[in-house]
This record gives structure tokens, C-alpha cells and sequence, in this order.
């Protein structure tokens, strides 16, 4: 009698730097339990670059629903404008789906019933801070007010449309500059690929209205961070993570990635710790 486990089929939205790290983890980590079954992106040619690096045949998806089609689970891995769309395409084809560009499922309330209703699951990973645990815990209780700081160096900020818009010298910052502070819509808006913190903050805290955010930035500054500090009636929580870009993307923390490795893991070995 076999015994042999079926093997979880894995697909990947997005074929960028952090996709080709998730991709490179599923074959070199993951290989006894999951199995990298399709990638797609509107740009081909990454696509197919990424299989021929990776040395996988048959993985590569001309479009999202055939991707899905081959997939138990998808990573998006693409951009905030388009996770939302992506997932409500995954979840309404009764697949799980894990969300790197969480940014785009603020406003995503719809997306989330749906997955209730077809019981399927959406995964955020924890991205580029700690203490979401204990935030996820405080949540039970009146949070009074939730404050992300985020610093950057400038080279992590390079390309914002906003800041090019508003002619903002990014080459010529000389001492420690705020670039941005306000509430975590006009942040994610703003920020897209830079601020996903806030945007998870948000979901596990469940009180986004509470939540304010100050981007900071300076030649001094050779690392991400992220401050936070709640306050509620279960008293406070503060936290600084300080992360070292990721290699292949100076816009995404290294931790980011590394945190839906985490994830994935778990989802293969369901073992809880904490909440």
C-alpha cells in the first residue's frame, strides 16, 4: 500500500525579484512537500527566464487562469495596483492564495468574503516587522493608537512616482528627511512598494483608522527599519526591526521575503507558535 503524499502544488504571480526567491525556495527547500507548478507574468520574457534558470519544463503559464488551473496555492508576487484582482480570481476558483503585495487588499472586504464562502484560505505574511503576534492578541482589547515609523535609505525610494511628481532630490538629501507622513491609505497610495507594513499593521490590528505613518529618509540610513508603538488598554507594544535590503530589490526588505518562507513552512508543517 502507498503511502506516498501528494505533493502541494505551488504557482507564482509575478516573476520578479521577490518571486524568483520564492520560486528558488520552493525547488531548493520545499522539494520533499510542495512542487512549483506554474509561473506567470505579464512580462514573458521574465517568465521564462526564471524556468530556464530554475531548470523547470511545463512550468510556465500563458495566462493567470491557467496558472490557477495547475495550482493548489498561488503566491502573488506582482504589485499592489493588481493583488486584490489577482486574489479575487484565485479564491473564486476555490484556491488558497498567499499575498505579498498586501498593500492592495485594503479595500478588498468583498475578496474576503468570498474566501469564506468557497473555504479557502488567504495567507499575509508578517513582511518586514516583528510583534505581529502581540498586536494580533492586543486587537481583543481598545487599542488606542497605532504609530509606524519607517526609515529608508535613499536609494530604497528611487523611482516613486510620488516623490517624482513632487520633485523631490533624492540625490542631494544631506540629514534625516520626512518624506511622508499621513494616514495608511494615502501611504500605501503613495508608497506601493515600499510601505506594505502599514497595510499589514492594519489587518492585524483591525483598526486602520487608528493607524499613522511617517517615511523617513537619509544618506545615513544603510538600513530599512520600522518603529512601531501601540497603545490600548493592554498596555503598549514597541518594536524596531531593522532589515537589510533585499539583495535583488533595494525597495523590499530582505525579512519581507524571508517571512513567506516562514510562512510557506508552515503551511506545509502546520506546527503553531503563538497566535
Amino acid at each position: 500500500m502507498s503511502t506516498k503524499k501528494t505533493k502541494l502544488k505551488i504557482g507564482i504571480v509575478g516573476c520578479g525579484a521577490i518571486g524568483s526567491r520564492l520560486a528558488k525556495s520552493i525547488v531548493d527547500n520545499f522539494a520533499d512537500q510542495a512542487e512549483l507548478s506554474g509561473l506567470y507574468d505579464t512580462n514573458l520574457e521574465r517568465v521564462y527566464r526564471l524556468a530556464s534558470e530554475l531548470k523547470k519544463k511545463n512550468v510556465a503559464s500563458l495566462s493567470l487562469e491557467d496558472l490557477i488551473k495547475k495550482s493548489n496555492l498561488v503566491i502573488e508576487a506582482s504589485s499592489a495596483k493588481d493583488s486584490k484582482s489577482i486574489a479575487k480570481s484565485v479564491v473564486d476558483a476555490g484556491r488558497d492564495i498567499m499575498i505579498m503585495s498586501v498593500g492592495g487588499m485594503l479595500e478588498a472586504e468583498d475578496v474576503l468574503e468570498l474566501a469564506k464562502e468557497k473555504k479557502c484560505s488567504i495567507y499575509f505574511p508578517s513582511g518586514a516587522v516583528a510583534g505581529l503576534d502581540a498586536i494580533k492578541a492586543a486587537s481583543f482589547s481598545d487599542i488606542k493608537s497605532i504609530t509606524l515609523t519607517t526609515r529608508k535609505p535613499p536609494s530604497g525610494l528611487i523611482g516613486n512616482p510620488y516623490l517624482l511628481k513632487s520633485h523631490f532630490d533624492l540625490e542631494h538629501v544631506d540629514k534625516e528627511t520626512v518624506v511622508f507622513e499621513g494616514n495608511v491609505d494615502m501611504a500605501v497610495r503613495l508608497f506601493p512598494q515600499n510601505i506594505n507594513v502599514a497595510a499589514v499593521l492594519s489587518l492585524a490590528s483591525n483598526c486602520k483608522d487608528k493607524v499613522s505613518v511617517k517615511i523617513l529618509t537619509s544618506p545615513e540610513y544603510k538600513r530599512n527599519s520600522h518603529e512601531i508603538i501601540v497603545e490600548g488598554d493592554f498596555g503598549s507594544i514597541k518594536t524596531i526591526t531593522e532589515n537589510l535590503p533585499c539583495p535583488d530589490n533595494p525597495k523590499t526588505s530582505f525579512l519581507a521575503v524571508l517571512s513567506a518562507m516562514a510562512m510557506l513552512k508552515n503551511i506545509l508543517n502546520p506546527i503553531k507558535i503563538g497566535t
